[in-house]
């Protein structure tokens, strides 16, 4: 990997210098003018280049699977650099670089990969070859797979095809490593044909398995790689009953950060993590962005937070049982506990809609800014018996949030859709928070009644008692709902000037 990324880095290094040497010459002009004016210029020129390329993976030989799949990665690389390029020159107004010198030295170095790739690849696959014509004349290299591969399948009626098992405990020993296997086995019965072991990143390979249903399906490609994670989880789904266990495991965000931060040197690292922050973070969350992002990635190497993938687990019928780091990957053990939910408009932008309990029970749509990562809503029961409740009855040390949602709750600034809702007659100006079923169901019965029994408010009574414990917000509620339904006006009158009065002067806030 080092080797490759090491002759490919320099090979560009000596591509693109030479193209930009041989746009300056074609262009009429002094070219030692030009070479001054630009020298400082192509520096940041080439440093875009390489951060691209890398980015784009253009210097991993390994996942250059095939000739065409080169081209791809460097025509869409290229592509995006001068996009890069051109857009850097529109912002700064720096109209006075040559756009023949720009877009050429682009155009021949791409060329110049292309025939070095090409290249490559046409040595590489004639020593294959020649590899393949020497094993065959010594007939050991076809015998041994062939042997191989009658150990590893057998026939079982109709075309049904068995592992050999001590092979495939080799085989996911060798995938996941020691500390991995040890910790999926104890729940995973690898000598059962009730256990599917497979390494796919599509959900095509789950549902093209002859058997109908597994007991158990273990993964050994990571989530991040999936084109249509739901999906992929959906099919999983499909082929276990309920109780049924699929094992799997993914690089989280902060996983990634931190291999990231570690690999680069100082400042180039935190350089590159920007950048891929933007591209792989960002750009899938906005429906413009979100197109040319799978155009350039088709999906693969996703950043991924904790709280996203398991939501997706939730939201798609599954539980996860255990959880562990290992070898700077996530590995979870799920369950199966009912059908997928297959939420129909699934949100991943700044401005969410989440289902909440309304006036007579039925369940409304409150605006807010998004605060969490996606699918975190569907989190709520496994965050609870995590970690539990803190001061306030909010959760305590909430992954789900990010940093920016922390900073827009400090400012409420989260809830300033919810005048919509406000609007809309979905909400009263001072009411009981509106909850989610999860949060309703934490409540007495008696609470629960009344609540339904009007409409939530957009400021709750928590600002008037500033509650600490759940028992308190009951009690704080409760309270409150009794003295309503004898003077609804009145009660809303005294309650809201005295939660803007906290709010003001006291700084009472919601964690």
């Amino acid at each position: 990997m080092q080797k490759g990324f090491l002759a490919g880095f320099i090979s560009d290094v000596i591509v693109v210098t030479s193209s930009f040497a041989f746009c300056v010459w074609l262009k009429p002009g002094v070219s030692q003018s030009y070479f001054q004016g630009y020298a400082a210029s192509f520096v940041l020129f080439l440093l875009i280049w390489h951060v691209v390329s890398f980015f784009m993976e253009k210097y991993n030989v390994r996942k250059m699977h095939s000739w065409g799949n080169m081209l791809k990665k460097i025509l869409l690389g290229n592509l995006f650099i001068f996009f890069i390029v051109t857009s850097m020159m529109y912002v700064f107004q720096t109209f006075y670089y040559s756009r023949f010198i720009v877009l050429g030295t682009v155009g021949i170095a791409s060329v110049l990969e292309v025939s070095l790739g090409s290249l490559f690849f046409l040595i590489t696959n004639a020593r294959v070859r020649f590899e393949n014509v020497e094993s065959r004349s010594t007939g050991k290299s076809k015998r041994a797979v062939l042997a191989r591969e009658e150990k590893v399948f057998r026939s079982r009626g109709k075309q049904r095809m068995k592992y050999d098992f001590e092979l495939r405990d080799e085989y996911l020993k060798n995938e996941v490593g020691e500390e991995a296997y040890r910790f999926v086995v104890p729940y995973a019965a690898i000598d059962s044909p009730n256990t599917l072991v497979i390494a796919t990143t599509t959900r095509f390979n789950i549902d093209a398995q002859i058997q109908h249903q597994f007991e158990c399906i273990l993964n050994v490609r990571r989530v991040n790689d999936f084109r249509y994670i739901n999906k992929f989880f959906e099919s999983v789904n499909a082929k276990l009953p309920v109780g049924g266990l699929y094992i799997d495991f993914l690089e989280t965000k902060n996983l990634r950060k931190k291999r990231i931060l570690q690999k680069f040197p100082t400042g180039l690292n935190y350089l590159y993590y920007a950048l891929d922050f933007i591209i792989k973070r960002v750009f899938p969350k906005f429906p413009v962005t979100k197109k040319l992002y799978f155009l350039l990635t088709r999906g693969e190497n996703r950043v991924l937070s904790k709280a996203e993938a398991f939501g997706r687990l939730y939201s798609c019928g599954f539980e996860v049982l255990n959880e562990k780091v290992i070898n700077k990957f996530l590995y979870f053990i799920a369950i199966k506990v009912k059908e997928p939910l297959f939420p129909k408009n699934p949100s991943y932008g700044p401005l969410i809609a989440l289902e909440r309990i309304g006036k007579g029970g039925k369940t409304i749509k409150v605006y807010k800014m998004r605060t969490m990562h996606p699918f975190a809503e569907y989190l709520q029961a496994y965050v609870y018996e995590k970690v539990g409740l803190q001061e306030g009855g909010k959760f305590k040390n909430d992954f789900r949030i990010t940093t920016l949602g922390k900073f827009m709750r400090t400012l409420w600034l989260d809830e300033l859709p919810m005048l919509i809702n406000l609007l809309k007659g979905d909400l009263k100006l001072f009411g009981v928070r509106p909850l989610s079923r999860q949060y309703f169901k934490l409540y007495t019965m008696e609470l629960q009644r009344l609540r339904i029994l009007t409409k939530p408010g957009l400021i709750p009574p928590f600002y008037v008692d500033y509650p600490k414990t759940l028992d308190e917000i009951i009690e704080s509620e409760l309270s409150y709902l009794r003295a309503y339904y004898k003077h609804p006006f009145q009660t809303d009158w005294n309650y809201f000037w005295k939660a803007v009065f906290n709010i003001i002067f006291k700084r009472y806030r919601s964690k």
